[in-house]
């Protein structure tokens, strides 16, 4: 296990990371431990040694979802090293139909990675979500999904550490309550929206230790998602092989700035956090997207940072508001059938649009010389210019909310988990 603190560990004194270093936005003050577990064991012996100790517990993945407050983190970061991937069984079974194959990863595994090995294998289901950052123990506590898939429609369970009795646990999908960018996982940090709980925050009461995923043996799926069938040339709900399903969503992503910048593994607390051929391919995805976007290839130097993509990536969830909410945005407010939180119909509207039909458009600043500004690229991505601190997005986070919150009166509620600092 890979620990780093004078402190607690009665090591000499050593350097630890700060949150700014493990995170793709870029800002996070310092921590005083730093612990990189090699197998389960070490793994949950470190969530048990600072739940034993009263410390607070950061369990982190890729530090996509995160936005933390420059003062230091005095506490423990947990990052699970564990990066096994495996094929378990295939054929016919209870539960499953000809052709489904279970999958079975840690919790610490890179989630394009993963994606990456389901595609090259022939595994179909995932392939939509290519390109998201994070790793898989992340992937459903925040059930992430995205052109026309949700990771909670392949999710055939999760193993996990709960925290309050000491266990280990599988919980199937109904234990897991899946919504919109919502689980029972991430339901045990809050108490309301975007109110931590006193207890299990920023880390859920449920640490996940490995996911096993449901998927067809298949190299061909079908096209969910309208903007994807745009980008493919195809009819939605037309079959494509699975390999440039994911090379469009890619593509897609990388046009909005929406890949995270892989520059960051060259750091050295990056290092061995995803694999070396993903990061080589996802430079060059970085690459084409300048080019696409209008940039001039000798104007393109790969080491210089990608400001738009020094992101949390999507910072504020579509907003579900009642019929009664939704009656009053203006009639070209986009509009999706949902369900509110008590089950209840409700109206899904699109953060970006009322963020951008607010006044904040690409590139918005609070202020000329501000070091955190919208992406260039896309409204719902905030971004680190270089130099930001966290006090720096928070401030045009707030400010986002407010305006929007004054011109439709919705308020916006942030994705990433917020640590230290009030967003609600």
């Amino acid at each position: 296990m890979r620990q780093t603190d004078s402190r607690h560990f009665g090591m000499s004194a050593l350097e630890t990371p700060t949150l700014a270093q493990l995170t793709t936005i870029g800002v996070g003050g310092p921590v005083d431990q730093f612990v990189e577990p090699q197998t389960e064991e070490e793994f949950i012996a470190a969530v048990c040694s600072a739940d034993a100790a009263g410390l607070p517990l950061l369990v982190i993945g890729g530090g996509s979802n995160l936005l933390i407050s420059d003062e230091p983190f005095h506490g423990v970061v947990v990052r699970d090293k564990r990066h096994g991937v495996s094929a378990l069984k295939t054929g016919i079974a209870l539960n499953e139909t000809a052709g489904a194959v279970k999958i079975v990863a840690g919790a610490g595994v890179n989630w394009d990675d993963f994606v990456a090995f389901c595609v090259s294998s022939g595994f179909s289901g995932v392939e939509g979500l290519s390109g998201v950052p994070g790793t898989v123990g992340a992937s459903v506590v925040q059930n992430i999904g995205a052109y026309g898939q949700e990771v909670a429609s392949s999710v055939s369970s999760v193993r996990v550490f709960d925290r309050k009795n000491g266990d280990i646990q599988k919980l199937n999908p109904a234990d897991m309550h899946f919504g919109y960018r919502s689980s029972a996982l991430k339901s045990s940090m809050y108490s309301a929206p975007a109110t931590p709980a006193d207890h299990y925050f920023p880390t859920p009461r449920y640490v996940v230790l490995s996911v096993s995923f449901m998927l067809q043996r298949s190299d061909a799926n079908e096209v969910a998602f309208g903007q994807l069938a745009k980008a493919l040339g195809v009819s939605m709900g037309e079959r494509m092989p699975i390999v440039a399903i994911r090379q469009a969503v890619l593509r897609v992503r990388a046009s909005k700035g929406m890949l995270e910048d892989p520059g960051r593994y060259a750091s050295r607390w990056m290092q061995g956090c995803k694999d070396q051929s993903n990061i080589s391919q996802a430079a060059l995805q970085r690459i084409l997207a300048k080019l696409g976007n209008g940039v001039v290839a000798r104007d393109i130097e790969e080491a210089k940072p990608d400001f738009d993509r020094h992101s949390c990536g999507s910072f504020f969830m579509n907003p579900i508001l009642t019929q009664a909410q939704a009656a009053t945005l203006p009639e070209d407010a986009p509009r999706f059938d949902a369900m509110l939180s008590d089950g209840r119909p409700g109206v899904k509207t699109s953060a970006a649009w009322l963020i951008d039909h607010a006044g904040f458009h690409k590139g918005h600043k609070v202020r000329k010389e501000a070091k955190a500004g919208l992406s260039t690229l896309h409204t719902l991505a905030l971004t680190n210019r270089g130099g930001a601190d966290a006090g720096d997005i928070a401030e045009l986070a707030k400010t986002l909310q407010d305006g929007v919150e004054e011109r439709f009166g919705v308020r916006l509620v942030p994705e990433p988990v917020v640590v230290g600092m009030n967003l609600r």
